[in-house]
């Protein structure tokens, strides 16, 4: 497949993970933005009413963590992984990072590595309502070094054998 070709595609997967995330938080419709900034914006869009709540349904996971994961670009896949942190624990947006790392084609891989940089960023009971009133939260949440270790590991498998 050519670059502009896999570009393009890459593309076409952000835009529909990130309407799939707009369309749960009932944002309007962006059908008036051409297509290549049709993506960005839902997803600019989407980061304060994310960020602002206190807990979010079962059924923003799966999407979040796609969109963290299709998102081509590092420094904007925070806006997925951030409030998913928050809603749903570093051990589990870890776990599914790891998952994408594990069973995921060559791009999800690469989207999965992006992501994990971001699934580190500090958490802060001022940053998001889904602290509880005094700013506390589960430590079991956030428990990952079991997960970071299968991390390094499903990474050193990955790589290739430098005697081959």
């Amino acid at each position: 497949m050519a670059d502009d070709e896999q570009h393009e595609t890459a593309a076409r997967s952000f835009l529909s993970c990130a309407a799939e995330v707009a369309r749960l938080l009932e944002l309007g419709d962006t059908a008036d933005l051409p297509e290549d900034r049709r993506a960005r914006h839902l997803a600019h869009a989407a980061r304060k009413p994310l960020l602002e709540r206190a807990s979010l349904p079962e059924e923003f996971f799966a999407p979040l963590m796609a969109a963290a994961v299709y998102d081509p670009d590092p420094s904007f896949c925070r806006w997925f992984v951030e409030p998913a942190l928050y809603a749903f624990g570093r051990r589990r947006v870890m776990t599914a990072l790891l998952d994408y790392l594990r069973t995921g084609t060559d791009a999800e891989r690469a989207g999965a590595e992006r992501a994990w940089y971001c699934a580190h960023l500090p958490l802060r009971a001022n940053r998001s309502p889904a602290y509880a009133p005094g700013g506390s939260r589960d430590p079991a949440l956030d428990e990952s070094r079991d997960v970071v270790d299968e991390w390094l590991k499903a990474c050193s498998e990955h790589l290739p054998d430098p005697t081959a």
